[in-house]
């Protein structure tokens, strides 16, 4: 903050009653009202002061006109899950008014637009009314921008208020505009008018304040979609089907905006790279296992209602052991549910998905981090195990933002895993005594040889089929070659366990439980063990990043009385599993569930175990 805000704040609110760097705020806005560059504004500006800080989107599925509420957390501590309650509220929507007023703890401070002539049905908490729609009147923005611009007036009484650098604040809007100066003026002279004006007109009589920091230093702020698109990027990735679907669009997006940039041959100048908007997500997996079943790296990204109907053509792949790479970012099912609401409920049906025996290699990124590596890891285990990987993201995860640190390059060469060309399959022919099958098992790990097409040895070609199929790749529905196949094809993901990322395990000694989570729970876990060491409660932790499962989960499930599996389903279907693949640890795993399509809160699993440590 500057020193004239300092001196001000430092005048309203002694020093022993302040609270600095940590807080919750919700701006409640309506859909399409321009609200988001103001919201990514205030969040930007944060982080540059070097706060750590996240910030969530709650928006309807309709295009316009409905709430919408943003949340940012700030916490000098680096704790930015999703709060169950509400320090700060900014109210720009008469609609949800009394539910967001409601939201705030006991001597939370709400900032309202005046226009808002609704009772306040509070008297525990610190009201700031704010003259919105005569603020961006008062500035020289056109009549026609001022309904998107005004959302910059709570910008600049928020900035005042809380001691928000200003110098940050247009660092903001230069990054968010693209250094487009009329833009960038327009905004910052609404945002400055209202400094002046909350300067002169309010008393700060609440307690939050922000103060520069250092702790957001090395870090940046992104969404787990972009890191993912980043990461297959630097994974190869050659070809990539997709059909939109909230909240899976962006990723391609995110793709078609970087490939032009990163891979073009370097002497032709053309793209090495395919990107195809399909008719549908039956094209979409169909175009992706072609390209696969041809040798390019390809992917598709989706959501639940997508992947469903992927779901025969991710059997066919799994059968003729095709690689393939899918990106389920999943939201609230069954059925359309609720497409902008995140949730975890997807993991039983991608782990059980299609007829018959069939199994996938599922990753679980929990941070963006992961979602750059898995982007590139995840098309590594595709080719070296001959088929399809999912990787299961959210909602939360994917659109929302966090922070991060810088991606680490690949630190291993691109594993194409046992592909033959013309040489290749020459010597393993001299060496088998001219026996290969595409199909067959030469190296004991499930995982046979491949050809893929350019390959212009006479022996190399072969039909892939989802039919009944013998070692050579021929037509058969012999019972024993049916099993000898199968059982080969489970064999794989034997072999899959040592490949897979294993579990995140932090431990203490003598702890009194486990809580076992995957994915974007990771924030509110870790927050959730810190709120347990104040209650002098040791807690161990482990995030699954992978299935299957590695050994590892079994040694530390059997390591405490009692697990507590963390996850955003109603099912417990982390637990299913877990139970499923070790049936000798059913008493050990107790489920602690939340599914109402917002991130869990840390506080709310402190309740959930609390609850059942109680009993």
């Amino acid at each position: 903050m500057s020193q004239e805000q300092a001196v001000a704040i430092e005048k309203q609110i002694p020093e022993q009653f302040r609270i600095v760097n940590d807080f919750s705020m919700m701006i409640a806005t309506v859909n399409g009202s321009g609200s988001a560059t103001a919201n990514l504004t205030l969040l930007r500006a944060l982080f540059r002061m070097g706060i750590p800080v996240s910030g969530k989107n709650i928006f309807p599925s309709n295009i316009q006109g409905m709430p919408t509420w943003y949340t940012i957390r700030a916490n000098k501590d680096g704790f930015v899950a999703r709060k169950d309650n509400n320090n700060i509220v900014v109210a720009m929507n008469a609609v949800t008014f009394n539910e967001d007023v409601l939201s705030l703890i006991p001597g939370g401070a709400l900032y309202y637009a005046d226009d808002i002539k609704l009772e306040i049905p509070r008297t525990d908490i610190v009201v700031y009314p704010m003259p919105v729609n005569q603020l961006a009147r008062e500035t020289n923005v056109p009549p026609r921008m001022q309904t998107y611009i005004r959302n910059m007036v709570y910008v600049g009484i928020l900035a005042q208020m809380l001691g928000i650098d200003l110098e940050k604040i247009h660092l903001a809007l230069d990054y968010h505009f693209e250094n487009k100066e009329v833009a960038i003026e327009s905004n910052y002279s609404v945002i400055t008018h209202a400094v002046e004006w909350a300067e002169k007109n309010l008393q700060k009589s609440d307690p939050f304040v922000v103060e520069t920091m250092h702790a957001t230093d090395d870090l940046y702020l992104g969404d787990g979609n972009t890191a993912a698109a980043l990461g297959s990027i630097y994974g190869g990735i050659q070809f990539e089907a997709w059909y939109p679907i909230t909240p899976a669009t962006n990723l391609a997006e995110q793709l078609d905006a970087y490939l032009p940039l990163l891979r073009k041959d370097p002497e032709t100048g053309k793209d090495t790279f395919a990107v195809v908007q399909a008719e549908d997500e039956l094209s979409a997996i169909g175009m992706a296992i072609g390209a696969g079943w041809g040798g390019l790296r390809a992917m598709t990204s989706t959501s639940g209602p997508g992947l469903s109907l992927m779901t025969e053509y991710l059997g066919l792949a799994y059968s003729a052991e095709i690689p393939v790479v899918v990106w389920n970012v999943q939201r609230m099912g069954p059925s359309t549910g609720l497409p902008t609401h995140t949730s975890q409920g997807d993991l039983s049906f991608v782990n059980f998905m299609g007829h018959g025996d069939t199994h996938f290699v599922i990753l679980f990124p929990g941070n963006l981090e992961e979602c750059f590596e898995f982007g590139w890891r995840a098309f590594d285990l595709a080719e070296r195990l001959q088929t399809p990987v999912i990787v299961l993201s959210d909602l939360d995860l994917g659109m929302n933002h966090w922070m991060t640190r810088a991606f680490d390059y690949p630190d291993q060469p691109i594993d194409r895993g046992k592909v033959l060309w013309e040489e290749q399959l020459e010597e393993l022919l001299q060496h088998r005594d001219g026996d290969w099958g595409r199909y067959l098992d030469i190296d004991g790990d499930g995982i046979p040889y491949r050809t893929v097409i350019g390959n212009r040895h006479p022996q190399a070609a072969y039909f892939a089929r989802g039919t009944g199929h013998n070692e050579y790749a021929r037509y058969d529905e012999e019972p024993e070659v049916w099993e000898r196949i199968s059982k080969r094809l489970m064999k794989k993901f034997e072999t899959a366990k040592s490949l897979v990322p294993g579990p995140v395990i932090e431990k203490m000694e003598d702890a009194s439980f486990g809580i076992i989570s995957f994915g974007s729970t990771e924030g509110a876990v870790k927050e959730a063990r810190h709120i347990f060491g104040e209650m002098d409660i040791k807690v161990d932790t482990m995030r699954i990043r992978s299935k299957p499962f590695t050994p590892e989960v079994r040694e530390f499930i059997q390591q405490h009385e009692r697990n507590y599996v963390v996850e955003a389903n109603d099912d417990g279907q982390l637990r299913q599993l877990l139970i499923l693949d070790m049936p000798e640890c059913v008493s050990h795993l107790k489920q602690a569930s939340k599914n109402d399509g917002v991130p869990i809160a840390a506080r709310t699993i402190v309740n959930m175990i609390s609850k059942q440590e109680e009993a």
